[in-house]
C-alpha cells in the first residue's frame, strides 16, 4: 500500500511538471533586443498598428521612427510619453504599411543610458468585407496631384463611408404620417435608417495608406443591435491623444492604436450623427434627435438633427439645446432651394438640379420638411466658444448661428430672408472699412462678400475669425440654369458681435468652378502651423457614375497657391466622403 501511494505521488508530480513545461512552451511573439514581444493590432481595430512590450523593463524618453517605403517614402516620427506607454503597457507603433516588411527604429533611455533598437514588423494585406467583387482592391484609390516642399510629412485622416453591398437588416420605412391619430403616443420618424459602412484611414503624401480602421470593429450590417449601426463620424481630436466619435445610439473616444470607449446616449435621445465636440471642461457636445417629442399639434415624433446635448465624461446629461424652440423651424427658404438630387448624403441622380418639393402633410422622418419630426435644421457641426461659453452651429438648412448657454441667439450668418423673430439677429455684411454692402434678398452681387449656402463645418480660427465650408448648392436660394454653374468655397469671416456686422476676409474655390464643387459633406479650417487653409471637398464628382472624389487641399493663405492636392476615390458611385483632418503626431502619443 505504501509503495502504491509513493508511485501515485511520483506520477502526479511528473504530470504537474510536464504540464508546466507544456504551458510555458507557448510564449507571445519572440522578444527582440532589450524590449519585449511585438503584439500586432492589440485591440483588434487597427491592423496597421502594434505595441512593443516592455518585458518588465523600465524605460523613458521614447521616440519611434517608422521608416518610409522606398526612396521617397514618408517617415513617420513621434515621441511617446510615459502616460501613453503605461496606458498600452508598451510602446505604440503607428504608421505601418500593409502587406509589407516594415522597418521600425525605437530609441529610449534605460538605467540612465541611451538605447536604440531596430525592428522588422511584417504586416498582412488589408481585408475588407464591404468592398464588392467588382473592385480589384480592398482599399480606397489615392491620387496625389501636388505636394509642395515642406509638406511632405503631412498625414491626412479621412473619415469616409460606403454602402453595404451585402445588404442590411435595419432598413425600415418611416412608420407614421402627420395624419395619424394624435392620441397615439407612438412616435413617428427619426433618423434611425441613416446607416452606412465606415471607411476610415490615414493617407500620406505619397498616396500610401498608413492606418486603417477595421469596419467590423464598429459596424455590423447583419445584427439589428443598434450598438453597431449608424454612420461613424464626428471625429475631432482631443487634448489627450484620442478622437471623439459617434454612431447612431452611441458615442465615445478612440485612439489610433485601437483603444476605444463606448457610451450609450442618455435615455430619451436618439440618432446621433455628424458631430460630437468638447467644451473646455471636457464635456461632450453631441448633435442628436429627441425621442417621443410632443409637437404643438399633440402628435409625437422622434426629431431629426435638431437637438444639442452636453454630457459629462461619466455620461451625465447637464444641458439641452432644443433648436425647435431656439430657431425658427418653419423657415423653408433653404429647403425650397435644395438640389433634389443630393439632400444630405442621399443621392438621386435622376433629380439633379431640381428643387425640393415640401408637402405639408408629408410623413415624419429623415426627409426635408418644416417642423419638429423632419429634417428642417440639419446641424452638421458644433464649435464651442470658450470666450463666452456659447455654441457656434452650422445648421445646413438654415445658416450659421451662435447660441448662448441661456438659449438665446447671439447672431445669424445667413441672408435676411424668411426670418421672423430672429430677423434682428441676422448679421449685416460690410467691407473692410466697415461700410454696409448693397445686398438684396440672398445675393450680394458686385461685392467682395457672399453668404455661405447649405454649408458645413463652422470653426474658430484662433485669430478672431471663423471659417466655413460653403458648399454652395443653394447659392442665392435657387438652383442655377445649369448644374455646372455651381461652385464651393473655403471662406473666412470676421464678425463684430457688438455692431452686428460680418466681413468676408478670405475665400478660395470660386475660380475652380464645378470640378471643385462638393454639394454635401466637406470641411475646412485655418492651419497656423504653416499658414494654410486646409479643407476637404467630400463629394466632388458626386453625380458621376465613376465614383466620388474626396479632395484634400492645403492652400497657402497669403498667395492662394496649392500646396497639397490629393484625391481619394470612393469605391461606389454617388457615395460621398464625410470629412478629413490633419493628423497631429505631436499630440497623439505625447499626452
Amino acid at each position: 500500500m505504501m509503495k502504491t501511494n509513493s508511485l501515485l505521488k511520483m506520477s502526479l508530480l511528473s504530470f504537474c511538471v510536464c504540464s508546466g513545461v507544456h504551458a510555458g512552451a507557448f510564449p507571445p511573439a519572440p522578444a527582440v533586443g532589450e524590449l519585449g514581444s511585438v503584439i500586432m493590432d492589440p485591440y483588434r481595430m487597427s491592423p496597421l498598428t502594434a505595441v512593443i512590450g516592455l518585458d518588465t523593463h523600465t524605460v523613458s524618453d521614447i521616440s519611434v521612427l517608422v521608416h518610409g517605403k522606398g526612396k521617397n517614402g514618408v517617415d513617420i516620427k513621434y515621441k511617446v510619453s510615459d502616460t501613453a506607454m503605461n496606458s498600452h503597457d508598451g510602446i505604440p507603433v503607428f504608421g505601418l504599411y500593409a502587406d509589407y516588411k516594415n522597418t521600425v527604429t525605437v530609441k529610449f533611455t534605460k538605467n540612465g543610458k541611451a538605447h536604440e533598437e531596430q525592428y522588422k514588423i511584417i504586416t498582412g494585406a488589408i481585408t475588407n468585407d464591404y468592398i464588392d467583387s467588382r473592385n480589384l482592391t480592398a482599399l480606397p484609390q489615392i491620387k496625389v496631384k501636388q505636394v509642395s516642399k515642406g509638406f511632405e510629412d503631412r498625414l491626412y485622416f479621412v473619415n469616409s463611408n460606403t454602402y453595404n453591398p451585402n445588404g442590411a437588416n435595419l432598413n425600415w420605412a418611416t412608420p407614421k404620417a402627420v395624419g395619424a391619430a394624435k392620441t397615439d403616443p407612438a412616435p413617428g420618424g427619426g433618423a434611425m435608417p441613416f446607416d452606412e459602412v465606415p471607411m476610415n484611414y490615414v493617407v500620406d503624401t505619397q498616396g500610401e495608406i498608413r492606418w486603417w480602421m477595421d469596419p467590423n470593429k464598429v459596424y455590423d450590417g447583419f445584427d439589428i443591435d443598434a450598438n453597431k449601426r449608424g454612420v461613424f463620424m464626428g471625429l475631432n481630436p482631443t487634448d489627450h491623444g484620442t478622437y471623439t466619435w459617434l454612431q447612431g445610439q452611441h458615442y465615445g473616444e478612440f485612439d489610433l492604436i485601437g483603444r476605444m470607449t463606448d457610451f450609450k446616449l442618455p435615455r430619451g435621445y436618439v440618432d446621433a450623427s455628424h458631430e460630437i465636440n468638447q467644451t473646455s471642461s471636457g464635456n461632450y457636445l453631441i448633435r442628436v434627435g429627441k425621442q417621443n417629442y410632443r409637437r404643438a399639434d399633440g402628435s409625437y415624433v422622434n426629431t431629426v438633427r435638431d437637438h444639442i446635448i452636453e454630457v459629462t465624461p461619466t455620461g451625465n446629461l447637464v444641458e439641452v439645446w432644443d433648436l425647435n424652440k431656439i430657431l425658427e423651424n418653419s423657415r423653408e427658404e433653404v429647403l425650397l432651394a435644395l438640389d433634389a438630387g443630393a439632400v444630405c448624403m442621399n443621392v438621386d441622380v435622376d433629380h439633379q438640379g431640381e428643387t425640393v418639393e415640401i408637402e405639408q402633410d408629408a410623413p415624419f422622418g429623415d426627409i426635408v420638411g418644416v417642423g419638429a419630426g423632419r429634417n428642417w435644421a440639419h446641424v452638421n457641426s458644433i464649435e464651442y466658444d470658450p470666450s463666452d461659453d456659447s455654441l457656434i452651429l452650422s445648421v445646413r438648412h438654415q445658416g450659421v448661428v451662435k447660441v448662448g448657454r441661456d438659449k438665446e441667439v447671439k447672431w445669424v450668418l445667413a441672408p435676411n430672408v424668411g426670418w421672423n423673430k430672429l430677423k434682428d439677429k441676422v448679421l449685416t455684411p460690410v467691407d473692410s472699412k466697415g461700410r454696409k454692402l448693397d445686398c438684396h434678398n440672398a445675393s450680394c452681387n458686385n461685392t467682395d462678400f457672399d453668404w455661405p449656402f447649405s454649408q458645413h463645418d463652422a470653426k474658430l480660427t484662433g485669430k478672431g475669425t471663423i471659417t466655413v465650408y460653403d458648399n454652395g448648392g443653394t447659392r442665392n436660394y435657387e438652383q442655377p440654369a445649369m448644374p455646372t454653374m455651381k461652385y464651393s468655397r473655403f471662406v473666412e469671416y470676421k464678425i463684430n458681435e457688438d455692431k452686428g456686422t460680418v466681413e468676408q476676409v478670405w475665400e478660395y474655390g470660386k475660380d475652380r468652378g464645378y470640378d471643385w464643387f462638393s454639394t454635401v459633406t466637406s470641411n475646412t479650417e485655418y492651419r497656423g502651423d504653416r499658414n494654410t487653409m486646409f479643407g476637404f471637398g467630400g463629394s466632388a464628382n458626386m453625380f458621376s457614375k465613376d465614383g466620388v472624389i474626396g479632395r484634400i487641399n492645403e492652400i497657402d493663405y497669403k498667395t492662394k497657391d496649392i500646396k497639397v492636392e490629393i484625391d481619394v476615390t470612393s469605391d461606389k458611385p454617388h457615395a460621398p466622403h464625410y470629412r478629413a483632418l490633419i493628423l497631429d503626431l505631436t499630440q497623439m502619443f505625447n499626452y
